[in-house]
C-alpha cells in the first residue's frame, strides 16, 4: 500500500497536472466538464469509455481532443456496415521475394495495435466485427491466425454511439457493452457554452491542445489509482447497490423487481470502485467515499442494467431505475 508521504506528494503533483491537462482539453471543448471528468476517470482507472449522444454535440472532437493531450499513438476505426473483423485487429498477407519467388506469410498489424483507439460509431457495424474488441478489451491481446499478440500498455478503447437512429444500427451485445467501465452521455450544452462554442469556432482557427501525459505518467497514475485506499463500508454500497438491481436477490425490491429484466453483474462493482477512486484521484483525496460511488453510479450502471417491458411502457429507462436505487440503498 502507498504510503501517507509518496501519496501527498504524488496527490500535489497530480493536482498540477490535471488543471493543466483540463487547460488544455478546454483549448478544443466548451462545456461537457462531467463528460471530460468521465473519460479521465476512465484513463486513470485502466478502463475503456462508451460515449453516448446525438450527432452534432462533440462525441468524436472530445476523444480526439483528449488524445492529443496524450503523449500516445492514436487510431480511429470508423463502424461501417462492410467493416470486417480484420480491418480492426489486421491479419496475415502473402510477401513474395522478387529474387527467388519464395512466398511467406506476414502479419499486418491493424489499428487496433494502437495506445488510444476511437471506435467511432461502434453501433454501426454488424455484432461480428463489434465482438473483435472484445479479447482486445478485456485481455489487452490479440489472436490471429492462433498466434496471440499483446497490445501496448496503455491501451484504451474509446468509443462513440447515436441512441436515436435505429435503421442501419447494430445494438451492441451484452458482453460487449460490459467491458466498457464507464457510458457517459453527452447533452445539449446550456444557452451560455452554446454561444460561446459558436462564435469560437465560426472564428479565427483555435490554438491546438498540447501533450500534458505521457505513457509513463498514465502508467503511473493507474498504479496510483489502484493503491487509492476504498474503506469497507464504500465498497460494501457499491456491491449492495449493484446487486440491488438484479430482480432475482432478495434485496431488489418490488418497484425495481417489475421494471428490470437484467440487473448489473459483479463487473459494474469492480467499476463502480475503480471509478470512484480515480474520481477521488483527480479531486486530490487520499481515499474513495460513498459520495464519488454516488457520482459515478449512472455512468458505471446505465448500460449494464436492462429495464423490462413493463419499464420501457411507462417510459423508465435504466436511469430511472438507478435514481430509485440510489433513493432505496443506504450508503
Amino acid at each position: 500500500m502507498i504510503t501517507q508521504e509518496k501519496a501527498e506528494d504524488a496527490l500535489g503533483r497530480l493536482n498540477q497536472t490535471r488543471d493543466q491537462l483540463l487547460s488544455e482539453i478546454r483549448k478544443g471543448i466548451i462545456g461537457q466538464d462531467e463528460v471530460i471528468e468521465e473519460l479521465l476517470v476512465t484513463l486513470l482507472a485502466r478502463g475503456h469509455c462508451l460515449l453516448t449522444g446525438i450527432p452534432g454535440l462533440g462525441k468524436t472532437l472530445l476523444v480526439k481532443t483528449v488524445s492529443k493531450c496524450l503523449s500516445l499513438e492514436f487510431k480511429r476505426i470508423q463502424f461501417t456496415p462492410d467493416l470486417m473483423p480484420a480491418d480492426v485487429v489486421g491479419s496475415e498477407v502473402v510477401d513474395e521475394d522478387p529474387s527467388s519467388g519464395r512466398k511467406s506469410f506476414r502479419f499486418a498489424p491493424g489499428p487496433i495495435f494502437s495506445n488510444v483507439v476511437l471506435a467511432d460509431e461502434i453501433n454501426r457495424t454488424p455484432p461480428k466485427t463489434q465482438a473483435a474488441l472484445l479479447e482486445a478489451m478485456e485481455e489487452r491481446q490479440v489472436t490471429v491466425s492462433g498466434q496471440t499478440r499483446p497490445l501496448d500498455a496503455p491501451f484504451f478503447v474509446l468509443a462513440t454511439q447515436n441512441p436515436i437512429e435505429l435503421e442501419g444500427t447494430y445494438p451492441l451485445p451484452e458482453a460487449q457493452l460490459d467491458r466498457f467501465l464507464l457510458n457517459p452521455v453527452i447533452r445539449y450544452l446550456s444557452l451560455e457554452d452554446e454561444i460561446k462554442m459558436v462564435g469560437e469556432t465560426t472564428g479565427l482557427e483555435r490554438p491546438e491542445p498540447e501533450p500534458v501525459l505521457t505513457g509513463e505518467d498514465i502508467l503511473s497514475l493507474q498504479s496510483l489509482t489502484r493503491q487509492l485506499p476504498a474503506p469497507e463500508t464504500v465498497v460494501s454500497y457499491a456491491v449492495r447497490l449493484t446487486a440491488a438491481s438484479r430482480p432475482e436477490v432478495d434485496s431488489c425490491d418490488e418497484w425495481t423487481r417489475k421494471r428490470v429484466r437484467w440487473g448489473a453483474g459483479s463487473r459494474a462493482a469492480q467499476a463502480l470502485i475503480l471509478a470512484a477512486k480515480a474520481r477521488a484521484l483527480l479531486d486530490g483525496r487520499p481515499n474513495a467515499s460513498s459520495e464519488d460511488v454516488k457520482v459515478m453510479s449512472k455512468s458505471a450502471l446505465r448500460h449494464r442494467i436492462l429495464p423490462s417491458f413493463f419499464a420501457e411502457s411507462e417510459g423508465i429507462g435504466s436511469d430511472e431505475v438507478i435514481d430509485h436505487l440510489l433513493d432505496s440503498v443506504a450508503a
